[in-house]
């Protein structure tokens, strides 16, 4: 037996506020079929006064912990992906914490946007296996709608806000997290980025996108990653049972599969009803899968994003 990192219980948490493409259409010029053509994407969650990354990173914990059957307390380890933390410093992954009632434990933020989950999601399982924690929260939050152009309708139909979380446990199991890759190349900066930041502008920016050049190492870098940890984890295309990929755009999730050779019915998509939630994305979508009884105990899942910078990351688990 090996020791690995084993999924427990999953939880997310959604804004109050639903916002379809029809009430967004009212106030940029677009349409629901404009939208829904060109993403797949029929609405999203727009938090609210109150509402920020970490309070509904603390609500999808909350539900990650109950569906786990895992006090709080018996957490020593919180990883918080986020690029829209509460404040510059300290990190939401505290906020968190002390929302929790855990007085002492392993807490910080990931930043590396899209992708930002699966960089928690590998730390974390670093860290439990080498024995530097026993129970971990790995979480993906954001609020993409604080730093949105709504005036930018190619941008501010595309994101959406939310919370995903994982419980992770340190066991000597043949389940659990099989392998995990990651990539960054910083050479592509200005093809996603924020126009604003504390050392450059002093404020916080708004999100610019090169949509086609995004869309074009999407598709080649996704699908190559996947190949990637699927080697590593000495599995084949046929030995997936789902793949929960980051709700970016339907087109990219479709070319994504294709490209794999995957049937489209084995990919887990609610980009239509949750819009791309960045970090929060990939969670998000696992825990719907889980909760509606599509994945089930002993399946094996590839979990996939990209993000800006570029960054780019999968992992392969048996749930």
């Amino acid at each position: 037996m090996t020791r690995r990192s084993v999924v427990l219980g999953l939880g997310s948490a959604l804004p109050k506020r639903r916002m379809s493409n029809e009430e967004l259409a009212k106030t940029v010029d677009t349409s629901d079929a404009w939208i829904v053509e060109r993403t797949g994407i029929r609405s999203r969650y727009v938090a609210g006064e109150g509402e920020t990354t970490a309070s509904l990173a603390t609500e999808a914990s909350l539900r990650a912990l109950d569906h786990a059957g895992v006090a709080a307390l018996d957490i020593d380890l919180i990883v918080l992906a986020t690029a829209t933390p509460d404040q510059t410093f300290p990190s939401s992954a505290t906020k968190v914490q002390a929302a929790l009632g855990i007085n002492d434990c392993i807490a910080f933020d990931v930043h590396a946007v899209c992708t930002g989950f699966l960089y928690a999601l590998s730390v974390a399982d670093s860290m439990l296996r080498s024995g530097n924690a026993s129970k971990a929260l790995v979480i993906g939050a954001e609020t993409f709608s604080r730093i949105l152009d709504w005036e930018d309708r190619a941008t501010c139909v595309l994101f959406g806000d939310g919370a995903g979380a994982l419980v992770l446990s340190a066991e000597e199991t043949e389940s659990g997290i099989l392998a995990t890759t990651l990539h960054a190349d910083g050479r592509h900066n200005d093809l996603l980025f924020v126009d604003g930041g504390p050392s450059t502008t002093g404020t916080v920016g708004k999100l610019r996108m090169k949509g086609r050049e995004v869309f074009r190492h999407a598709v080649v870098n996704l699908a190559d990653v996947m190949n990637e940890v699927l080697a590593a984890a000495g599995l084949s295309s046929a030995d997936v049972d789902w793949v929960v990929p980051h709700q970016a755009n339907q087109r990219i999730l479709d070319a994504t599969a294709k490209k794999l050779g995957l049937p489209p019915g084995k990919v887990v998509v609610t980009v239509d009803e949750h819009a791309n939630t960045s970090a929060a994305s990939v969670p998000l979508a696992f825990d719907t899968a889980v909760k509606d009884g599509r994945i089930k105990r002993g399946d094996v899942v590839v979990l996939e994003a990209m993000g800006g910078g570029f960054t780019w990351g999968a992992a392969a688990l048996r749930y």
